[in-house]
């Protein structure tokens, strides 16, 4: 059985999930590969393998109690809203699609972020 570990190989799944319909970009973030949504981030193939997902802050507790499943600890604090899955939780398409839909769910729910300006702009 194969094991999807390096981010590439994540990544490459992650993009085959999202629906055509969602327009995503993609982004270096936490030093693996993040997928936005109207500019907020859904999911990340991390770079210590495994997914970053971003839900609902009020269903984290819920989630977290799934099988591999923690908190996104970001400076000594867990992030409400936030979940890392292990890599050997989101080996198959089932399971990575689970995590990839509420993910992409709960970033295409939130409001659109405005473009950031850029610098010449800003002058």
């Amino acid at each position: 059985m194969r094991r999807w570990r390096t981010t590439p190989e994540l990544a490459e799944r992650i993009r085959e999930l999202i629906p055509f319909e969602v327009e995503h970009t993609e982004k270096r973030m936490f030093g693996g590969l993040a997928f936005l949504v109207g500019g907020h981030m859904a999911v990340a193939a991390s770079r210590e393998g495994g997914l970053l997902v971003r839900c609902d802050p009020h269903d984290t507790d819920r989630l977290r109690r799934s099988p591999g499943t923690g908190p996104m600890v970001m400076q000594g604090c867990e992030l409400a809203g936030w979940l890392r899955v292990d890599a050997g939780h989101v080996r198959t398409t089932r399971q990575l699609a689970r995590w990839v839909g509420i993910g992409v769910a709960y970033a295409s729910s939130l409001p659109p972020k405005a473009p950031k300006a850029t610098r010449a702009a800003r002058r």
